[in-house]
């Protein structure tokens, strides 16, 4: 169980560095509707970095119960 939860931490923490990039490319390049676009994907950001919070404080609770406590 904890290797499944820190292997979805690793994807999680990826995923939102490589959105995050993507973002920001988006952004740099400019153009019509870069804006919107960037917005847009700066939310998606946002919904996976919560996500991964989310996982990380479930891998500290149930690694937190294996040991006992």
């Amino acid at each position: 169980m904890l290797m499944f939860i820190n292997s979805l931490i690793a994807v999680s923490v990826i995923a939102v560095v490589l959105v995050l990039i993507f973002g920001v490319v988006t952004m740099a390049r400019g153009g019509e509707g870069a804006k919107a676009k960037s917005n847009v994907i700066m939310r998606w950001r946002v919904g996976i970095q919560a996500f991964a919070i989310l996982t990380i404080l479930v891998g500290f609770y149930v690694k937190n119960k294996m040991r006992g406590g």
